[in-house]
């Protein structure tokens, strides 16, 4: 199993059985251990959305501990579906993202949603932002990308001026041949 996703589960196991944070693993890849990162990590079970949290700037000393807590955050703190519990844990799989640093963008031509994730915040206070990863299933164009993202954050594109900024993610995906 891939060492990003395989830490996406041992957190959330660890959590959700005995209520401990794991520290973080000695024996992972360098980049992990050097490297600091915003992080997305995306539970499903069954194929269907469990949970997804994260943050698009490094919020940790690195990209293992962003991973570490993100994971937590999604399966206990996603607003859309209460806790993960225990008898959930073995129908569970993981994706990690590893972000790159959001860039503002000049014209939305920059844009490709299966290569680039956005960012919008608008230009008003209390300023809104919602966040959209790249390559989301029914995102195939900027126009729906950008849609989607406002709707998300409760922005209304008629209304609001917005700041839109781009980004790339490496994604690790479980292997879901085994997906019970």
């Amino acid at each position: 199993m891939n060492p990003y996703v395989k830490l996406a589960r041992m957190a959330v196991e660890r959590y959700i059985e005995k209520r401990e944070v794991i520290e973080v693993p000695e024996n992972l890849p360098r980049e992990m251990l050097e490297k600091q990162a915003g992080t997305f990590v995306t539970i499903k079970k069954k194929g269907k959305l469990r949970g997804c949290i994260g943050t698009y700037l490094p919020t940790k000393k690195n990209i293992a501990e962003e991973i570490i807590y993100n994971a937590i955050s999604a399966a206990t703190e996603d607003y859309r579906f209460g806790p993960v519990q225990h008898e959930e844990l073995p129908y569970l799989t993981y994706t990690v993202y590893i972000l790159s640093e959001p860039r503002q963008i000049k014209n939305i031509q920059e844009l490709d949603p299966k290569r680039y994730g956005i960012l919008v915040k608008t230009l008003t206070f209390p300023q809104k932002s919602a966040l959209l990863l790249p390559d989301l299933e029914g995102i195939d164009t900027i126009e729906k990308q950008i849609f989607a993202a406002c709707q998300k954050g409760g922005i209304d594109l008629e209304k609001e001026k917005l700041t839109i900024y781009k980004f790339e993610a490496k994604k690790f995906i479980e292997d879901t041949k085994n997906d019970k």
